[in-house]
């Protein structure tokens, strides 16, 4: 298909994204396509490795194409989008749990289903340009793709803090926070793809990382741990509104114009995937809220106001977090009745 290109060169099974004109967008064939050449190499030996990259300087990929999602939800059918999450999850569980390395090129934007496929590898790698982000709650959804897991391993309450405001790392807070690995500017990208082609040999990315220049997320890491270890969204809110300073007050108004349901969730999902054994079980518990985010979330108006009107001025369902019940979070959390189908017969 043409936007995506798949095949081997010398030792490496390389995935290209090719849609550089959509920043990337991850199309739901697209996911098919990456789960079926996952399958293929996992016992190939003549692969090595896998090496994911895009075309374009802009994007790696900036999400899932979403267009076809909103249209079909808007028209009352919510089944095409519960069906390209729950085949888009299995393929991220796959990505992570690949027992081969995982080289992925990260340059631009990364971001909601970019992550999926990009930031589950085992050499994650960035650039000057690399912008990783998981946006979601702008649009009534909650970071997915099994980036509940990657946010809950990341150090002290960065987590919640990344997740709920969707703030945009560079290519050192990308590092720390657990997003990626490696530092290598992009100028030297294509002499490392010729090199892991030629010899299979994954210790040249290694040799092939550098220092990322200094980020700005660790000089705030102590006012996000103080603030982020509420309970609830609300004691996070709660806690952001007592400091004056200008970091907190700005995050406190990034909080406020995000979807009240999904940031609440976004919490909850965080602490639940801190004790989860696997990606599997964070992927189980997003799915519970994204097979009801147009149902019964807020995904339909968050799609409207960001990208199909763009006024910016989304009508969510509750006013603000003030105006939630801990049982409306609770019901958009509770096991979906009679789906067995997420991963081979596991209930989510």
């Amino acid at each position: 298909m043409t936007d995506i290109h798949i095949r081997r060169e010398g030792h490496v099974g390389r995935i290209t994204l090719t849609r550089p004109k959509a920043l990337n967008a991850l199309g739901y064939q697209m996911a098919l396509e990456v789960e079926k050449a996952l399958d293929a190499w996992r016992d190939d030996d003549a692969v090595k490795l896998i090496l994911l990259d895009a075309e374009g300087e802009r994007a790696f990929c900036a999400g899932g194409d979403i267009q076809e999602m909103y249209d079909t939800a808007k028209a009352g059918d919510y089944e095409y989008g519960r069906t390209f999450w729950r085949d888009e999850y299995r393929m991220n569980a796959k990505m992570f749990e690949f027992p081969k390395p995982v080289v992925s090129l990260l340059q631009g934007f990364t971001m909601g289903g970019g992550v999926g496929i990009g930031c589950h590898g085992s050499h994650r790698v960035v650039c000057d340009s690399s912008r990783i982000a998981m946006p979601e709650c702008g649009i009534g959804l909650i970071p997915d793709v099994g980036g509940t897991l990657i946010l809950a391993r990341a150090p002290g309450r960065l987590g919640e803090y990344i997740g709920m405001s969707g703030v945009q790392l560079g290519a050192a807070d990308a590092i720390h926070a657990g997003f990626a690995d490696y530092y290598i500017p992009q100028e030297t990208w294509p002499d490392l793809i010729t090199k892991l082609c030629e010899t299979g040999d994954v210790a040249t990315v290694d040799g092939a990382a550098q220092t990322a220049p200094e980020g700005s997320l660790m000089a705030h890491e102590t006012t996000i741990n103080r603030h982020f270890t509420g309970e609830t969204a609300l004691d996070i809110l709660r806690n952001l509104q007592g400091d004056d300073g200008e970091f907190a007050q700005k995050t406190l108004k990034t909080l406020r114009r995000n979807s009240p349901l999904a940031v609440s969730a976004t919490v909850e999902l965080v602490h639940r995937a801190r004790g989860a054994k696997g990606i599997r079980a964070a992927l189980q518990q997003e799915y519970r809220f994204t097979h009801r985010a147009a149902s019964d979330g807020d995904f339909i108006e968050g799609i409207r106001a960001q990208i199909i009107d763009k006024d910016r001025n989304p009508s969510w369902k509750h006013a603000s977090v003030e105006d939630l019940s801990p049982v409306d979070v609770t019901k958009m959390l509770m096991p979906v009745p009679g789906i067995k189908v997420v991963f081979k017969g596991e209930e989510p």
